[in-house]
């Protein structure tokens, strides 16, 4: 049996070393905190010396999404990261990938905002990664991670995900998993692709070799309204099958509770051992963690939230989830926000002492 390799790194060095071992062809990014130890790790370790994988520093970050779209067009397992003001750079070049249906995978490394804001983690780009960032009528599939080993382990799901329904995937992530420091078991290596398996993997891709078939056209331009919208639809049958197979979550002593919080990502941490404090407290309290943030685990959440009193979203942003949650349970469970701003991370207690406040003082 092998013997599995555990390493103590954060977690943005874990998306690094995952990015190697699940056979990636490139990464294409631009430094900004609280992520870039992501292209540092993968300077560091020079895959191109051992799997002939690409890492480049681009100009920017609307430099870095279309080096993605690019590698993606070829087929190309690729991927890309940076942190909040990064990402809203690439929401054109997102949006493009989507229309043209291309696999990629971005990470993003929240900091808070709006604007530059503070270099400090939030979770305030949940709407944005949610509900399509750049213009038109798409979605990407997002993956919050909770842990170090998450972020490893999101790295191929994310390809997986991305190649399965041609469409970008991200993993929405935060400077608390990013900067955090735990074991990690790392996959073991794949090898990258031959040329060969690309073909046969991808043959809508643009790899130049057409001499037995007509040429490949990768695109989101259509100029006939009646084309553009069959595409549309098209788009849209496709994400209602995204929504049917690829949910997920975690549910952590739920069927007991009187109350929940729903929390994803270092939230749903920190909401973890708040559902410990209240039970010490005598307040049954259980824990809904949704891993895809889209598609939106609403069937998984009506049930977990049949007979309970209420629930409380747990978030370090204003209340972006607490829409979904509130549209998922509907409006015979009271549903409440709590959150922090600007940088702070709540503690423990400060979520039960929302939970006594907005919940359970008020029935």
């Amino acid at each position: 049996m092998e013997e599995k390799e555990i390493k103590l790194m954060k977690g943005n060095e874990a998306i690094a070393h995952a990015a190697i071992r699940c056979g990636a062809d490139g990464y294409f990014g631009y430094p900004i905190t609280p992520q870039s130890e992501i292209i540092e790790t993968l300077a560091l370790l020079k895959p191109w010396e051992t799997t002939g994988m690409v890492v480049l520093q681009a100009e920017s970050e609307v430099a870095s999404i279309n080096m993605l779209y690019g590698g993606a067009g070829a087929g190309k397992r690729v991927l890309t990261s940076s942190s909040s003001p990064g990402i809203a750079l690439m929401q054109e070049g997102i949006s493009y990938m989507a229309g043209a249906e291309l696999p990629g995978v971005i990470v993003n490394v929240q900091r808070g905002g709006p604007g530059l804001g503070t270099i400090q983690p939030s979770q305030s780009d949940y709407n944005q990664a949610t509900r399509g960032g750049g213009n038109g009528d798409y979605n990407v599939i997002v993956l919050a991670p909770n842990s170090v080993q998450e972020m490893a382990d999101f790295v191929d799901l994310a390809f997986t995900l991305a190649f399965k329904y041609r469409n970008p995937a991200m993993i929405l992530s935060d400077g608390v998993i990013g900067q955090m420091m735990e074991k990690v078991v790392l996959p073991p290596q794949k090898p990258r692709r031959t040329e060969a398996e690309i073909l046969r993997e991808c043959p809508w891709a643009t790899t130049g070799r057409s001499r037995h078939r007509a040429p490949n056209i990768i695109t989101s331009l259509e100029l006939m309204p009646e084309v553009m919208e069959q595409k549309n639809l098209h788009l849209q049958a496709k994400y209602r099958q995204i929504k049917a197979n690829e949910t997920r979550c975690e549910l952590t002593k739920c069927d007991d509770a009187d109350y929940l919080v729903v929390a994803f990502g270092s939230a749903a941490r920190i909401a973890e051992k708040s559902m410990e404090v209240a039970r010490a407290h005598n307040i049954r309290l259980g824990l809904f963690r949704p891993i895809t943030l889209w598609p939106f685990p609403e069937k998984e959440l009506q049930n977990a939230a049949a007979g309970k009193k209420g629930i409380l979203v747990a978030e370090i942003n204003a209340g972006q989830m607490v829409q979904d949650v509130s549209l998922a349970v509907g409006s015979n469970i009271p549903v409440a926000h709590f959150g922090r701003l600007g940088g702070i991370v709540p503690d423990p207690e400060e979520i039960v002492n929302a939970l006594k406040t907005k919940l359970i003082d008020n029935e």
